[in-house]
């Protein structure tokens, strides 16, 4: 599969990094918001780091093709190639997490004509501290619950992860508390506070590169989807009813 990515910062870098190891696709460029002519991705001199021009977004895919994107640039870059996706079916798997109501909506068109896959964090971790979560909270309404969520010294909004916790499981922002400090690369954990225990599903991202193991995920799972819109949630499910459905058909 060709993929191409946008977005070049730390967290890019690292996603770059797995894209680029593994066997399954074929990372074919980079774009970011400014780039030194004729640069490239380090340790990969093939591999082209270029500008981010949407006008001239269309000539640059035309002489470099590829089968999916990868979006860990800003909220801004969507209106600069959602046309692109759509005219060509691209397949995009977007990790921001600061969208606003209508880029949501943006997205959700684009899935009437390709795959798209969006959610706030795409590490397979923080996925199944969700899914755990919402089960719990599911068995047991009548727990406090409460998150916590640490971050890096000069990440300035509250975590969407965080807000995308707090609005599955019932809570206001009020019940989310964040603390900055140092570099850690993301800390989320929520509690739930029983009358005579407590629960604490803790989920930590050592290094940026969980992230690209999430979109090499995402990218293979959505490969085998009909177009539409998704979240990592919805293909992490549909992952394990494959699983459950195969268990079930050889134990019969």
């Amino acid at each position: 599969m060709k993929v191409g990515l946008l977005g070049y910062g730390k967290t890019g870098q690292a996603v770059a990094r797995v894209l680029a190891a593994d066997p399954r696709f074929e990372l074919c460029w980079i774009l970011r918001r400014r780039a030194e002519p004729g640069a490239c991705m380090e340790d990969h001199p093939s591999i082209p780091v270029a500008g981010l021009d949407p006008s001239t977004l269309g000539d640059w895919l035309d002489a470099h093709p590829v089968d999916a994107v990868v979006d860990f640039s800003d909220a801004q870059a969507l209106a600069m190639y959602a046309d692109e996706i759509r005219k060509r079916r691209l397949s995009l798997v977007t990790a921001i997490s600061a969208y606003s109501p209508e880029q949501i909506d943006m997205l959700e068109s684009l899935g009437q004509h390709s795959r798209v896959m969006s959610s706030p964090n795409i590490t397979l971790g923080v996925n199944l501290l969700l899914l755990a979560a919402r089960l719990l909270r599911e068995i047991a309404p009548f727990a406090d619950v409460e998150i916590i969520e640490q971050h890096f010294r000069d990440k300035p909004e509250i975590s969407g992860t965080a807000l995308k916790l707090a609005q599955e499981l019932g809570l206001g922002r009020e019940q989310v508390t964040s603390l900055r400090l140092g570099g850690i690369v993301g800390h989320h954990e929520v509690i739930f506070g029983f009358p005579h225990q407590t629960v604490r599903l803790v989920h930590q991202s050592i290094r940026r590169e969980a992230f690209g193991s999430g979109a090499a995920f995402a990218l293979q799972e959505l490969s085998t989807c009909p177009p539409g819109f998704y979240t990592f949630e919805n293909l992490m499910r549909r992952k394990i009813r494959a699983q459950l459905q195969q268990e079930s058909a050889g134990a019969s």
